[in-house]
């Protein structure tokens, strides 16, 4: 498939400010600011592709590390690619395994030539390379690829932080001239470079500066969401975005909650990605302008109104708080199907209204005003 990949910045005003933008994909464009849902192993848990796509969501990523322990990832290429092999004709985006080089830290065994895991799903081992994720990633057929790196945990030592960041920027040269040596964008699949670098204003630095210079199809900013607290966070994010170029797709890896989206797109990020919300539905946690409901309590017994009012989810449309609780008290999995379907929802509808604001030419003040005055539960957050 030709490379039809591109992104084009529609309103911005400073290289850490919010910005409109649309990237383009050989399976269509979305729009940014942009949320996507995990797919991790080719599916939205609990979710029909419709149902995922009735929430606004465009975009949606799938992991090539789960992938490929199972069904393999020769598998879903014979299939004609995943996007027909779970029927999601939108753009996909597909993680490298770096993710798994923190949470499998016990299972894995790692130097610069590549990680070797234990194959906990499977019982199979996976080895990991810069070239072999990409490899795997072309089975798949993603329209975006990420590089392999390696995500080091919030706590760190200085030492560790060092050789993470090195380790990162090396397979990140690798990586690229990999994928140019196949084609690069042109054959059908864009590449991100990942900035880490923990909390060290001068690695990460460093990082983005050299990943700036290697020209990549887009920037990630991973090794957040790790352990770090939310300040710590905002920080490492605040620390990236101005020296990413402006021309360039942003990526903040694993931020899923209403509060961390809203301060990402602050600081100029366009692109978010977690498994939050539907991990939090099928934990009967719902998003609301409040907070977090917890639909299990008591108080929701004979609350007949809706999740959300105005929301246009199934939930909110069809049902009521008391038969939710009731869904969830008896274990039905019906439960975790419509709160996850809320919580996409929630967060599309909070995408959508930024980008109109941003469109509008709002100020960050008054985003600050209005997220304070429609969020009041996350506001502070």
């Amino acid at each position: 498939m030709a490379s039809s990949f591109s992104f084009e910045v529609l309103r911005s005003t400073a290289a850490n400010a919010p910005r409109r933008g649309r990237c383009q994909t050989p399976h269509g464009s979305f729009e940014t600011p942009a949320f996507a849902p995990c797919g991790t192993s080719g599916a939205i848990k609990g979710l029909l592709p419709e149902q995922v796509k009735a929430t606004g969501v465009e975009l949606i990523l799938a992991n090539s590390y789960h992938l490929a322990l199972r069904p393999g990832s020769e598998v879903v290429r014979e299939a004609g690619g995943l996007h027909r092999f779970m029927a999601w004709d939108g753009p996909i985006l597909t993680d490298s395994g770096g993710y798994q080089v923190f949470s499998l830290a016990g299972k894995r065994s790692i130097s610069d030539e590549g990680v070797r895991f234990a194959g906990p799903d499977s019982g199979e081992a996976l080895y990991l390379d810069p070239g072999e994720a990409l490899r795997i990633q072309r089975d798949l057929g993603s329209d975006i690829a990420m590089v392999l790196d390696e995500c080091p945990p919030a706590d760190a030592s200085d030492k560790q932080l060092q050789k993470a960041h090195e380790r990162t920027l090396l397979w990140a040269r690798k990586a690229r001239e990999i994928h140019e040596s196949l084609g690069g964008v042109e054959r059908g699949q864009a590449l991100f470079g990942i900035v880490q670098g923990g909390r060290k204003q001068e690695l990460r630095t460093d990082s983005a500066k050299e990943l700036v210079r290697l020209d990549f199809d887009g920037y990630a900013i991973g090794g957040v969401s790790v352990g770090e607290s939310k300040e710590e966070m905002r920080r490492v994010v605040a620390m990236c975005t101005p020296i990413l170029p402006q021309e360039k797709i942003r990526y903040l890896m694993g931020v899923g909650h209403p509060d961390d989206l809203f301060h990402g797109v602050l600081e100029g990020i366009d692109l978010f990605d977690c498994v939050t919300p539907t991990r939090s539905g099928r934990n009967n946690l719902s998003f609301v302008p409040q907070g977090k409901l917890k639909i299990r309590n008591a108080k929701y017994r004979e609350d007949f109104t809706a999740l959300e009012e105005g929301c246009p989810c199934p939930a909110c449309t069809q049902f009521t708080r008391a038969y939710l609780r009731h869904l969830a008290l008896a274990n039905e999995m019906l439960a975790g199907i419509l709160q996850s379907l809320h919580n996409l929802s929630f967060l599309e509808r909070l995408m959508a209204s930024l980008r109109e604001r941003i469109d509008e030419g709002r100020s960050e003040s008054e985003l600050r005003e209005w997220f304070s005055l429609h969020y009041p539960g996350w506001a502070g957050s």
